[in-house]
């Protein structure tokens, strides 16, 4: 998505981006919006509205967020909604990020995986440590670095292997591009979320002084109205060269139909590619120690209005990505887990049992 630069002038500018249609630049006060439609010829073009009485175009207009400017200098200090609210990332991407960095800081080392530029990014009061969330879900958190840690070493031997795009769906505050950043300069990193998450992710990252590589692509998608696939091949994705896709941490909220649908657009892509995507166990085959924390789990995402409704045995995924037409598929089991990344440790962290990764080659 391509940015107009916002006039230089004594007062101050806001540029809208919607993420629906178009863009509109207005400035002065948001009680009322003059509207301009962008086409691509005119990515670089200016329009300045100024604000008047009887605007009827206003109501019309459907705008998720906007980026404050200050005298045209594209300083954005502050997002807001169109509500006023300060955008911040989503919930679940904040306590993966926070789950990254306590690791660090109350696991027996050597770290699965050593990440602290999400806490940088966060920023959290102190005793964010002793959060419930944080405090309570020990076996959770030994889950969190692993599929991190697995994901980040399948991307690294398909790397090898010659691959050069990386699709993260769902992306939240994942660091791989800013942790690593050799091998990210020599791959398309893709990372789809939705867009306030990725903005306020930019915002920090822009604060912070951490560089935006050209190969490092931030995707907002607006699922009600579009598709991750749809918005990927608006950008430098080559559709002719195989990817890396990986999704974790979504498929418990989406209901089926829509996994099928994400599963046949991957499943659509070149040749060699590779999909990595998360999904969550039927209770029954959670151990019985892990049981009461994924109970209460559940029943706080559906008072939270954020449901979790799609769970799935091994067998059912293993039928479902066959149905599909991927050529191999796999599952990656809480025991691979800690075959993989717990057995050598000294202390008593070990993975939760409710998840498991489907691994499904193109």
């Amino acid at each position: 998505m391509e940015v107009a630069h916002a006039l230089g002038s004594d007062h101050f500018s806001f540029l809208v981006i919607s993420t629906r249609k178009n863009f509109c630049i207005f400035q002065g006060r948001i009680n009322r919006i003059k509207k301009y439609v962008w086409s691509k010829e005119e990515k670089n073009k200016i329009f300045t509205g100024h604000l008047g009485k009887g605007n009827r175009e206003a109501p019309e207009l459907r705008f998720d967020f906007f980026l404050l400017y200050f005298n045209g200098e594209k300083r954005p200090e502050l997002i807001f909604s169109m509500e006023q609210k300060i955008i911040e990332p989503d919930s679940t991407a904040v306590r993966t990020a926070l789950w990254r960095a306590l690791h660090l800081q109350v696991d027996v080392k050597p770290a699965i995986i050593e990440d602290e530029i999400g806490l940088q990014l966060l920023a959290p009061p102190d005793g964010w440590q002793t959060r419930p969330d944080m405090k309570f879900t020990k076996r959770i958190r030994a889950s969190i670095v692993a599929r991190a840690r697995y994901i980040e070493d399948l991307l690294i031997e398909q790397y090898k292997q010659g691959i050069s795009q990386y699709v993260i769906l769902g992306a939240g505050l994942d660091t791989f591009a800013q942790r690593n950043s050799e091998i990210a300069s020599k791959l398309h990193i893709f990372e789809i979320d939705q867009p306030n998450t990725l903005l306020w992710k930019q915002k920090r990252l822009t604060e912070l002084g951490f560089k935006i590589p050209s190969s490092l692509h931030f995707i907002p998608v607006d699922f009600t109205t579009s598709t991750w696939l749809r918005e990927l091949q608006k950008t430098e994705f080559d559709n002719n060269k195989p990817a890396v896709v990986v999704c974790t941490g979504v498929t418990l909220y989406l209901t089926e139909e829509a996994i099928l649908k994400t599963l046949k657009q991957v499943n659509s892509l070149a040749a060699g590619s590779t999909l990595a995507m998360t999904f969550n166990l039927p209770l029954e085959l959670v151990d019985e120690e892990d049981k009461p924390l994924i109970e209460m789990s559940i029943k706080g995402a559906q008072n939270s209005g954020t449901p979790m409704i799609s769970f799935f045995s091994p067998n059912q995924l293993l039928a479902m990505a066959r149905s599909i037409g991927f050529k191999e598929v796999k599952t990656i089991t809480t025991k691979d887990m800690e075959e993989l990344y717990f057995k050598e440790r000294v202390d008593d962290l070990l993975p939760a049992s409710g998840e498991v990764f489907l691994l499904a080659t193109i």
